[in-house]
């Protein structure tokens, strides 16, 4: 019996473990995808410095509208329904957050978002990832998702 445990909690712990990730998803998108860290360090990097505690934290990871464009939404074509596009980001304890397409294109709010693996140099911690979201410029930090797995774009009807 003890001989039959022990073997299972080998085999538990040696067995190669899934690799984290988080999904692009929804009906204004053309391309849904799933992005793992992998994914993440080979695409062109941007770094968010934000005061946590009195002390600088810079955090690093990929503009959110470069995931988007690459998921196929409208980022720099935004007139008309486009215009309505939200992005829902969730986070794996079930926290939602929803951000409008315009806020986030360069073109209107410009406003810069990053979905960051990387908290000074360093995978983040437990509690914040994998992945986050980092939002330059907000005045209180709730809508950085911790433990992203989900973003969700879909036109309000």
């Amino acid at each position: 019996m003890v001989m039959g445990w022990l073997l299972a909690v080998v085999l538990f712990f040696s067995a190669p473990q899934s690799a984290a990730t988080f999904t692009i998803g929804g009906s204004a998108i053309a391309k849904p995808m799933t992005l793992s860290s992998a994914d993440l360090a080979a695409m062109p990097r941007e770094s968010i410095t934000l005061k946590e505690d009195d002390v600088d934290v810079r955090y690093d990871g990929v503009l959110l509208t470069t995931l988007l464009t690459k998921a196929g939404a409208p980022i720099g074509a935004l007139r008309g329904k486009a215009l309505t596009t939200t992005v829902l980001a969730e986070a794996k304890d079930g926290y939602r957050v929803v951000f409008s397409l315009g806020e986030l294109d360069p073109d209107f709010g410009g406003a810069k978002v990053i979905v960051a693996d990387q908290r000074n140099g360093k995978a983040l911690f437990d509690y914040q990832g994998p992945f986050r979201l980092i939002v330059a410029g907000d005045k209180r930090g709730a809508r950085g998702v911790r433990m992203l797995t989900a973003l969700t774009i879909a036109q309000v009807q």
